[in-house]
């Protein structure tokens, strides 16, 4: 028997208790009494990855699916530093996180001892709380239950700070194996909660009365980002009162229905159509989309902007938010709901103003995208959308796959659709996908080359995992959205290929035969679709590789958008 088994197997029964389902361990030696405590436990499943970044982005994965903080449990040293990445877009996507790194003892630092580095706030303030328990001593056990609690608790939000990661630092001395001897009793009620306190999120009703006076009768934009919560009272009320949707797919708003608006971005490209579409109120809610001509355009408006976030952020990068209103979005549509009727519609002709636009713009898209037998990026990204069946879920990478299907896609239901769109980075994303594919959910992922070489290693082990998930890769060697900037045409080619091109001469087809992952290469854009649902009905892991090249990327783009305003010239 050690103390600091019995201080491991406290923390892990309190975390089993609170609801916690799921720990990634990262192999190393110094965190040996935390992963044998995590491994004893038959409450929590561990899943083993060999890389401490990619295994980060995992257990970021299971909390993005699940709402649940999974644990990730790395050994000291230069492997904790490994975790900041995925620190840092929980933290930024609130997303909620347990991060343990073992640590040396404090005779071991300053000393020259290896694999010992200062990790005392090793993530700044990235974190929720940061806690070192110190070396586990038999005197501190009734404190034990508390800290295991407090870092759920931390984690979840159930503190009032919005969910994300936490890190406990703990330092263990040698013996590092032992068996735990009797755990510290458990209190009644000190169960901590994975879900926000009962009523927090619901809004109050002076901002209910005050937000209903403002928008009867008026001119409401709703702009739907990440984060609304329950996205059917949003489109009960916008359909009742005539408010047009724009939808960003991980909104869970764009659905086949009346209000919902799938290609802003294309149509407010169309200056003709500005007019017509300028709105008295707009209502944002949650985190932003993607598309810069959305944003510009918003900045522009003389309308009253208002926040909605169910947190209180202030998501408002054009600076022209006017007022916050803290409450889930969802929620907050119900109590509307409750207070406004269809006599305080918006005017007659503005909900058909956009969606007609909307219509004519899908069509427009439709047409272009259907005359290329070669796959297109804009095109892969709606095929892949629309192939996978209901129940699936789509992870996205930044830069350009998350744009085509925020542009593209046309809207469907039973599909949930998730990126790391916290800090916005390409860290990951294929380890986030292998996350959210572990909570038993088929899980396609759309990712460009560069993201997918920069996380390859998740694929270790990948294939005896036992997971459904399909990883598209467009491959057009190289970083293809900044053919797109300025960059482009401003530097000469040569140079713009070196520092942003940078093409890469891999074969991902090998490189995932290497990880014993099967690959199919697609070359017609007809065949997209039909792969996708194909790799995802057999199940199992599947490495699908589209080709496609940068510049007539850049092209196929100008094309959809010279298709959309002859189609939206004339604004009558």
């Amino acid at each position: 028997m050690t103390t600091a088994a019995t201080f491991c197997a406290t923390l892990v029964d309190e975390w089993a208790r609170a609801g916690v389902t799921d720990a990634v361990v990262c192999p190393g030696s110094r965190s040996t009494p935390m992963a044998l405590a995590l491994a004893a436990d038959d409450r929590v499943a561990v899943h083993v990855h060999h890389d401490e970044r990619a295994g980060a982005f995992v257990a970021l994965g299971l909390g993005l699916a699940t709402g649940r903080p999974a644990v990730v449990l790395t050994t000291s040293g230069t492997a904790a530093v490994e975790l900041h990445p995925a620190v840092v877009e929980a933290h930024h996507a609130r997303v909620p996180l347990i991060a343990c790194t073992a640590d040396r003892p404090p005779e071991l630092h300053d000393v020259g001892a290896p694999q010992t580095i200062d990790q005392t706030h090793l993530y700044g303030r990235a974190v929720r709380w940061f806690h070192d328990p110190g070396v586990p001593a038999e005197e501190a056990s009734p404190t034990w239950r508390a800290t295991a609690a407090r870092a759920v608790l931390e984690a979840t939000g159930a503190t009032g700070a919005a969910p994300g990661p936490v890190h406990l630092d703990l330092p263990f001395r040698e013996p590092l194996v032992g068996e735990p001897g009797p755990l510290p009793p458990a209190r009644p009620g000190d169960r901590p909660r994975l879900r926000r306190p009962a009523g927090d999120g619901a809004p109050c009703a002076a901002d209910v009365d005050a937000l209903a006076a403002a928008v009867a009768g008026r001119r409401v934009l709703v702009v739907a980002g990440a984060g609304v919560g329950d996205p059917l009272p949003v489109l009960a009320l916008a359909e009742r009162l005539g408010w047009p949707v724009v939808a960003d797919p991980r909104s869970g708003c764009r659905l086949p229905v009346a209000p919902v608006v799938a290609h802003a971005d294309a149509v407010l490209r169309v200056p003709a159509r500005h007019g017509a579409l300028a709105p008295d109120v707009v209502l944002r809610l949650g985190a932003a989309p993607a598309s810069k001509v959305l944003g510009r355009w918003l900045a522009d408006q003389a309308a009253w902007q208002v926040g909605i976030d169910a947190w209180g952020a202030v998501v408002d990068p054009e600076h022209v938010v006017d007022s916050v209103v803290t409450a889930e979005p969802g929620a907050l549509a119900a109590a509307l709901g409750q207070v406004l009727g269809t006599a305080d519609a918006a005017p007659d002709g503005w909900l058909a103003a956009w969606v007609g636009a909307d219509a004519n713009a899908a069509e427009a898209l439709a047409e272009v995208l259907a005359a290329h037998a070669e796959p297109t990026e804009p095109g892969l990204a709606r095929a892949v959308v629309a192939a996978l069946p209901a129940g699936a879920s789509l992870v996205v990478s930044s830069s350009m796959p998350v744009r085509d299907v925020e542009w593209y896609a046309a809207p469907r239901d039973g599909v949930r659709v998730l990126a790391n769109r916290g800090a916005n980075g390409i860290d990951g994303v294929t380890s986030t996908a292998l996350g959210v594919a572990l909570t038993g959910v088929p899980t396609a992922v759309l990712i460009g080359d560069v993201a997918f070489l920069h996380d390859s290693n998740a694929l270790l082990g990948v294939a005896d995992r036992g997971v459904d998930l399909t990883v598209v890769v467009v491959d057009n060697r190289g970083g293809g959205i900044f053919s797109f900037l300025p960059q482009a045409s401003a530097l000469a080619a040569e140079r713009f290929e070196q520092l942003f091109g940078t093409p890469h001469d891999v074969d991902l087809a090998t490189l995932a035969a290497a990880h014993g992952v099967a690959t199919v290469e697609v070359h017609d854009a007809a065949d997209v679709g039909r792969t996708v649902a194909a790799s995802v009905a057999t199940g199992g892991v599947r490495v699908v590789v589209v080709r496609t090249d940068r510049a007539a990327n850049v092209a196929v783009h100008d094309e959809l958008h010279a298709a959309v305003a002859r189609a939206l010239a004339d604004p009558t």
